[in-house]
């Protein structure tokens, strides 16, 4: 049975940073694809970073890059999340995923196993 647990969240000031993990256990972070998504009521699940080892496939939202860096450590079976000049805006419920490489669009639907969420909250 796949699970993934993140951790890492919590609050800071804008410009501040934090970093989320994500630990895989029944999977390998390198297999397929692992991303990070972050959802709001308003927004619903946005995808904010995937990497796709097998394929060397890293994608971004216009929204994060060039602020947060997704890697991974395959010797510990992480992910994490680098999250840098971290906005109001990225205030959200975050989530880790594994799924499978869609070379089109990086959508929710590709990914099966998600995790519980960690909340990222960044005041003004």
């Amino acid at each position: 049975r796949v699970q993934l647990v993140e951790s890492g969240g919590g609050s800071v000031q804008a410009g501040g940073s934090l970093r989320l993990s994500c630990a895989a256990s029944g999977a390998t972070v390198s297999t397929g694809c692992m991303s990070w998504f972050r959802q709001t009521p308003e927004t619903g699940r946005e995808g904010i970073a995937r990497i796709c080892t097998g394929v060397g496939d890293t994608t971004y939202a216009d929204s994060v890059k060039g602020r947060f860096t997704i890697y991974q450590d395959s010797a510990k079976n992480m992910m994490y999340l680098q999250m840098n000049d971290l906005k109001p805006e990225d205030t959200d419920m975050y989530y880790c995923a594994a799924g499978y490489y869609n070379h089109v669009v990086f959508r929710p639907t590709d990914f099966v196993y998600w995790g519980q969420g960690s909340q990222v909250t960044v005041s003004s």
